[in-house]
C-alpha cells in the first residue's frame, strides 16, 4: 500500500478539475529551488503533499513537455523548457516600467522624492527617480552619484552587495535602513532592498525628504512601512519572492525607528 503524505491532501482519489491538475504540476515545479535543483520522488511527494503515484504521473507529463528531466540516479530536475520561456520573458520584460510606476505611486502617496539606487563601485547611482509637486523637496537627477558610505540607500546597497560584512547584518535581517542628515544636513531618508526572480539584489528603493518633515519617528515609521510594502510588490512583479518581506513588515515598530535613529547619530554613519 502506498504511504500517505504527512498532511491530508487532495489526490487522484478525489474529483479534480483541469485547474487542480495544473496547481499540482506547478507545486512540483515550485518544490525546486536554486540550492536544491534535484529531488527524489519521495521528497517531491513530501513537499507537494501528494501521493507518489500522483507525483509520478505528473512528472511523466512534465517530462514529456520538457519541464522536468529524470536524471541517471533516479532523481528529478528542472528541464529545458522553463529556460526557453525565461528567455522570452526577459526579452519582453523591462525593470524600468515596473519600478517607475511604483515610484510614482510612492511619491504621490507620501509626498516625498522616491528613487531606486544601484551600486557603481564606491558610489550609489540614481537609476530612477520621481519628485513630488512640492516647492520644498529633495531634488536629485537620474544618473547622479553619491558616496555609498552615506545615506539610507548606501547602507542597503552595502548590506546586500557585501553580504559577509557583519556591520550590515541588522540591515540584511530587517530589510530597511534610515538616515538623518548623513549626506546632506537637511535631508532624511529611508531605504529598502528590491529583489529579482532568482533572489538577486536589484537595488535600493528609497524615499527622501526634508528632515523637518520626514525625521519625526511616526513619519519615518510610516515611510519605512510603506517602502516595505512597495518593495514586496516590486519584488513580486519582478518574479521574486515577495513573502520574504512579511517578517520585517510584521516586526516593524516606532521603537525600532527610534533606536535606529539614535544608532545612526552615535556611529556618525
Amino acid at each position: 500500500m502506498e504511504e500517505k503524505p504527512t498532511r491530508p491532501a487532495s489526490d487522484a482519489s478525489e474529483p479534480s478539475s483541469g485547474v487542480a491538475v495544473l496547481d499540482r504540476a506547478f507545486a512540483i515545479l515550485g518544490a525546486f529551488s536554486p540550492t536544491e535543483d534535484r529531488l527524489t520522488l519521495t521528497e517531491l511527494s513530501r513537499r507537494t503533499n501528494l501521493y507518489k503515484s500522483t507525483v509520478l504521473r505528473l512528472l511523466a507529463a512534465l517530462e514529456h513537455g520538457g519541464f522536468i528531466r529524470k536524471l541517471d540516479d533516479g532523481q528529478y530536475a528542472i528541464g529545458p523548457q522553463p529556460l526557453r520561456l525565461a528567455a522570452i520573458y526577459q526579452r519582453s520584460f523591462r525593470v524600468g516600467p515596473v519600478i517607475e510606476h511604483l515610484l510614482e505611486q510612492l511619491s504621490r502617496e507620501l509626498g516625498e522624492t522616491s528613487s531606486l539606487y544601484v551600486r557603481q563601485g564606491d558610489k550609489r547611482l540614481v537609476l530612477y527617480r520621481v519628485e513630488p509637486a512640492r516647492t520644498v523637496r529633495v531634488s536629485i537627477g537620474v544618473g547622479d552619484e553619491f558616496p555609498i558610505d552615506r545615506g539610507a540607500s548606501g547602507k542597503v546597497l552595502l548590506a546586500f552587495t557585501e553580504t559577509r560584512d557583519q556591520r550590515w547584518s541588522e540591515v540584511r535581517d530587517r530589510l530597511w535602513a534610515v538616515s538623518y542628515g548623513e549626506r546632506d544636513a537637511e535631508t532624511a531618508a529611508a531605504s529598502v532592498p528590491v529583489f529579482g526572480a532568482m533572489g538577486e539584489f536589484v537595488g535600493a528603493l528609497t524615499l527622501s525628504g526634508p528632515k523637518s518633515r520626514l525625521a519625526a519617528a511616526p513619519t519615518m515609521f510610516a515611510a519605512v512601512a510603506t517602502l516595505l510594502a512597495f518593495a514586496k510588490r516590486a519584488t513580486a512583479a519582478l518574479g521574486g519572492n515577495g513573502a520574504r518581506f512579511d517578517p520585517g513588515i510584521a516586526a516593524l515598530s516606532v521603537e525600532q525607528i527610534l533606536a535606529s535613529g539614535a544608532s545612526s547619530v552615535q556611529e556618525g554613519i
